[in-house]
């Protein structure tokens, strides 16, 4: 079977760490041309994405991994030309541009795939498949990293648009809507918002859902100064406890470290990429990133410490 050429437009480190080297590994895609704004990347690498996917032979996909601003744009063109879309989380900056692109796959046509990468660990998988049909005592997130580790340089995740922590903490909110047994609803926030930026540094939320006895509380931090700490730890009315740890890397269950394998994140991804174009599917959930609207929909402003700024 001829392999999907498929191109990667807003070519940076996340695309070099993840998704090359899953590509790279799948039989049924062929890397074909990447774009950046600097022009660097491997294959041809152009720095006008309008200009990759009218001069590329054989396209047929793309995987749009820039910052979330310009993704809408760059998808809709995308989907006009005909091509098979994967969409780097967040799949857009706003519900409204996430929602459009979700009802455009249905006039053209094309997959549209919007990714959540932490939800594809084994272990993620093994604790959904835990809590099906249980009741939940309480739930724990804790989502603590140095921005300056993460993110060094990045001044665009402060601008509006930019997310702040919601841009790792929207990967706990992926796992969470993904393991419980139940729809998710924020009842407050508190947004730590530094005094010379635009978006929050912490988060502290509130979290109901009717499948829910006790409290479910999210603390998204980057102000962490050594190590991370990407934590789940979900405890059901019948007994269970359960933790994923290292960003859903690892399950414990009632304290016993369970083994979960499989392919890891990115591979998964694209082989249900694959899956969803052969089937001329399309995969747009975007309950993460409601659960980030509405903690500023009713979210609390506090001032914070000013961040350095490059």
């Amino acid at each position: 079977m001829k392999p999907i050429g498929i191109a990667i437009i807003g070519y940076g480190k996340i695309a070099a760490d993840q998704h090359v080297p899953a590509i790279d590994t799948n039989e049924r895609f062929q890397l074909l041309a990447t774009s950046s704004r600097s022009g660097a990347g491997p294959k041809p690498c152009f720095t006008d994405w309008r200009a990759l996917i009218h001069d590329v032979e054989g396209l047929e996909a793309v995987a749009i991994t820039t910052p979330p601003g310009p993704r809408t744009e760059i998808a809709m063109a995308c989907a006009t030309a005909g091509l098979h879309i994967l969409l780097e989380k967040p799949p857009a900056a706003t519900l409204s541009e996430a929602q459009a692109l979700s009802s455009v796959t249905e006039c053209r046509e094309v997959t549209m795939f919007a990714t959540w990468h932490a939800r594809y660990n084994p272990a993620v998988l093994a604790a959904a498949d835990l809590l099906v049909g249980k009741r939940i005592a309480s739930m724990r997130i804790t989502w603590h990293e140095d921005v300056n580790k993460w993110h060094p340089g990045q001044g665009w995740i402060w601008e509006p648009g930019g997310f702040g922590v919601f841009d790792p903490g929207i990967n706990a909110l992926s796992i969470a809507t993904a393991i419980f047994p139940g729809d998710l609803f924020v009842k407050s926030a508190d947004l730590h918002i530094p005094e010379n930026a635009q978006t929050p540094i912490a988060v502290e939320a509130d979290l109901a859902s009717p499948a829910a006895d006790g409290p479910l509380n999210c603390s998204l931090d980057w102000r962490r100064g050594e190590g991370e700490e990407w934590t789940i730890a979900v405890e059901t009315t019948d007994g269970l406890h359960l933790s994923l740890e290292r960003g859903g890397a690892d399950l414990s269950v009632n304290g016993v470290s369970q083994a979960c394998d499989g392919a890891g994140e990115y591979p998964s991804i694209y082989a249900r990429f694959v899956d969803l174009i052969d089937n001329r599917q399309s995969d747009m959930d975007l309950s993460p990133l409601r659960l980030v609207a509405d903690c500023l929909l009713v979210g609390r402003r506090i001032q914070a410490a000013a961040v350095e700024r490059a």
